[in-house]
């Protein structure tokens, strides 16, 4: 029987839109966000989900690679005076505005030194309140030299100051576009970045095309991004969104969630067969150091009692519990607060599991106490029970009573801040990539609620190393510094470290260049679709 006439070309039709469709879909990058995005205005980029969607859009003066070294951005090179306190940063000539009808006659125009000096002004402008303009608090003064000059001057010498600048907090904003759009400028966005804005529909779908006119190249002088288009969704479900993964409809998942984390990884942390054919899985160490802490200010004397605390530090496996709650995904931390992947960590400073050691801890405040029935009140939040029950269990051998205490991530975050908890679970994420800012949490002018001092850590040691850091300008003896810090707090545990968080990423197997950094930044300039 015959073909119509009309059907070799209905069918040539149908065969190229395919392989448009196809071609297309190679060339956009899709993921879920579950947390939502409330602002696509860099001076509001507090939360990762935020952060995500920021760093496609913005550039700063520098940029953090995936081994945390400060690299040029908008900044092709700086000089640092010799105290340490003056950074002058020459810009590159050949960045230019996504285009624009307000930039007139050519639609954008080139970033100049000036855009720096308002858009760090903006960033402290009180009546803005942006949550990031703690950032700029060890600054002086700041200027355009000229066009292509911008000059920063600090109170004192701050040698983590250029991470803080490869915050996106501090990315380069134009002024004509954000005086017009006011505080629409979240849902206007326009930047220098790899990936310009094109549609947001909040709650639903979020996308940015490419841009072609970014001033970044590959090592081969390519030119960057690779991919045409990123594609964001918005389901409020970690499960639906895995779901979505395994079928193909989102290249990317980030994390590992109780709810599918046994249905893709092996007990050992390995993937499953079924997916080894059609998933990649990369991990690395982030920043993020999961503890419990005492508030030593408490009038309780088991959380006054050092005895106690050591005993709690000894009397449960780490390395079990990572087994059996994360799927063997994360470090158990054996060394100090300072977590593996930055400078100053040391695996020789922290306790491991010595239960015997513990038992004999507890059972020496007994004869010095009287007590016979030492206990101690842990409180917690839903997503963390598990773990809390774990230690409980354990700490129950070496005949310390331990109660668990579940309330709302709210109620715990003011209670710790206002010292009302005497025993609590925290975790600390790194603002910037320098131990500095996790030794912030046991200088003793940093006292909760007016700093991170949340245990109320005071010892004058500590507080003179602290001080002495900030004038070291050598990395190597800064580092040598940090080390004798995180030392001094696990000699006198007011925390108990369980362990150091890691990054997990899955990917289809047809995305590669996706890397993976210890800040968890999600960085899609290199990423390609095979």
């Amino acid at each position: 029987m015959p073909f119509p006439k009309f059907f070799f070309p209905f069918l040539l039709l149908l065969l190229l839109n395919c392989n448009s469709k196809k071609t297309t879909e190679k060339s956009v990058f899709r993921y879920n966000e579950h947390k939502n995005i409330g602002s696509l205005d860099p001076a509001f980029s507090k939360d990762l989900a935020d952060i995500w969607a920021t760093n496609q859009l913005f550039n700063g003066l520098v940029q953090m690679d995936d081994n945390l070294n400060v690299q040029p951005c908008i900044a092709k090179h700086w000089r640092i005076s010799e105290d340490a306190q003056t950074y002058e940063f020459t810009l590159r000539s050949d960045v230019y505005f996504h285009k624009h009808d307000l930039f007139g006659k050519d639609s954008t125009r080139t970033v100049s030194a000036y855009d720096f000096e308002y858009s760090l002004n903006r960033l402290t402008d009180k009546n803005l309140a942006s949550p990031g303009s703690w950032v700029l608090n060890k600054v002086k003064r700041f200027k355009a030299v000229n066009d292509s000059v911008f000059l920063i001057e600090l109170k004192q010498a701050f040698p983590a100051f250029l991470g803080l600048l490869g915050m996106k907090y501090c990315s380069v904003v134009p002024r004509e576009i954000v005086e017009y759009y006011g505080s629409d400028f979240r849902s206007n966005p326009i930047g220098t970045g790899p990936f310009k804005f094109k549609r947001w529909e909040e709650n639903i779908k979020l996308v940015f095309r490419k841009n072609h006119a970014y001033f970044e190249k590959d090592e081969h002088q390519n030119d960057l991004p690779y991919l045409e288009a990123v594609a964001v969704t918005f389901l409020p479900d970690k499960q639906s969104e895995f779901l979505q993964f395994a079928q193909g409809n989102i290249d990317f998942v980030s994390g590992l969630d109780a709810s599918y984390k046994d249905e893709i990884l092996t007990a050992d942390g390995h993937l499953r067969a079924l997916y080894q054919g059609e998933v990649n899985m990369i991990r690395g160490p982030y920043l993020n150091t999961e503890y419990l802490a005492f508030y030593m200010d408490s009038e309780v004397p088991e959380i006054r009692s050092e005895l106690i605390r050591k005993a709690v530090n000894h009397g449960f496996d780490r390395k079990k519990m990572m087994t059996y709650l994360r799927n063997g995904i994360g470090i158990p931390a054996s060394g100090g607060f300072i977590p593996k992947g930055l400078p100053g960590y040391s695996e020789s400073i922290g306790y491991s599991y010595k239960p015997e050691l513990a038992k004999q801890l507890v059972d020496q405040y007994i004869q010095e106490t009287g007590d016979q029935e030492p206990k101690l009140v842990l409180t917690t939040t839903s997503n963390y029970l598990s773990f809390c029950e774990y230690i409980q269990r354990e700490l129950q051998k070496t005949g310390l009573i331990v109660d668990v205490d579940v309330i709302p991530a709210s109620s715990l975050k003011d209670s710790k801040a206002n010292g009302k908890l005497d025993m609590f679970r925290a975790s600390w994420i790194a603002d910037y990539p320098d131990a500095e800012n996790y030794l912030s949490l046991y200088y003793s002018r940093n006292f909760a609620p007016n700093g991170p001092n949340y245990t109320h850590f005071n010892n004058e040691k500590f507080d003179s190393l602290y001080e002495q850091a900030f004038t070291q300008t050598n990395s190597k003896e800064r580092e040598i510094i940090y080390t004798k810090m995180d030392s001094l707090v696990m000699a006198k545990a007011p925390i108990v470290p369980m362990f150091y968080d890691e990054v997990v990423r899955f990917t289809r197997k047809n995305v590669s260049g996706l890397g993976i950094n210890p800040v968890n930044l999600l960085d899609l300039k290199r990423v390609q679709k095979n």
